[in-house]
């Protein structure tokens, strides 16, 4: 019982909703699309847009029913956050080699299996980056390889600690909630 639909999976947006726009910013991993929004009734406004070629997150489980969880310094938070690995798609690249990159990179593992279970929208207000969710197993060690300035460190927890984090705070990324939340609801449903 996964929730991946393969047609969600790469997305074209309807350009009656989405009109071509103006790129007004690039940068190395996405842009910003300005257009115009016409509503029936209302006035023409400016839209803003995020583009981004979209992520993957990775639930590496552990023998013993125990996942493991980074903490990673996040400047634009000023904190360091527990989350899950993660990482954006380097075009063209497919998902799952993207997931299997971005779990060595950042945990050091590698996996036996990495399947998909589901993907949804980062933040649809303003951002087009879909998030792709992979679960690994079969896990090997590692060393990690790190991206300059990356400061990211291993967590192993119990899979029910990690759920809890998620419910009382300890856990303040959306992607490792929605996604560890995600997973719980498939393994208690199969």
């Amino acid at each position: 019982m996964y929730m991946t639909d393969p047609v969600r999976a790469s997305h074209t947006p309807d350009s009656q909703l989405r009109p071509q726009g103006v790129v007004v910013y690039q940068s190395k991993r996405f842009q910003i699309v300005q257009f115009e929004e016409n509503k029936k009734g209302s006035p023409v406004r400016l839209r803003e847009v995020i583009e981004h070629p979209g992520s993957v997150v990775i639930i590496p489980l552990i023998e013993g029913d125990r996942i493991c969880l980074i903490a990673n310094r996040r400047p634009a938070v000023g904190a360091t956050l527990l989350e899950l690995p993660a990482g954006t798609l380097d075009r063209p690249e497919e998902l799952e080699q993207a997931a299997r990159r971005e779990l060595s990179e950042e945990t050091g593992y590698a996996a036996l299996t990495v399947r998909p279970i589901g993907s949804y929208w980062m933040s649809p207000g303003i951002l087009c980056e879909r998030m792709h969710v992979f679960v690994a197993e079969g896990l090997s060690a590692g060393p990690q390889a790190l991206e300059p300035g990356e400061d990211i460190t291993l967590n192993v927890v119990s899979w029910s600690d990690a759920i809890a984090m998620c419910l009382d705070g300890r856990i303040e990324d959306a992607k490792t909630i929605a996604s560890l939340l995600m997973f719980d609801a498939i393994r208690r449903n199969t």
